[in-house]
């Protein structure tokens, strides 16, 4: 089963400090995002793989856009 890792606000990614395979823990930071003049971590709702990346570091961003699949 996919879960997918949604932005919780408008933003921009910063950096992303996993890859495609890297094997996550629930609450580890997946991306990095700015918002608000902050820096705002995305963390994993659960362990699992990453499948699939859907933004890259520049990205601009939507409140509920998927930025990551999990598997």
């Amino acid at each position: 089963m996919s879960v997918e890792i949604k932005a919780p606000m408008p933003g921009k990614i910063a950096s992303i400090p996993v890859s495609v395979g890297s094997q996550v823990q629930e609450d580890d930071e997946v991306i990095i995002m700015d918002a608000m003049k902050m820096e705002i971590p995305v963390c994993a709702p659960e362990s699992g793989t990453v499948q699939e990346l859907k933004v890259k570091v520049g990205d601009s961003v939507n409140e509920g856009q998927v930025l990551a699949v999990l598997g």
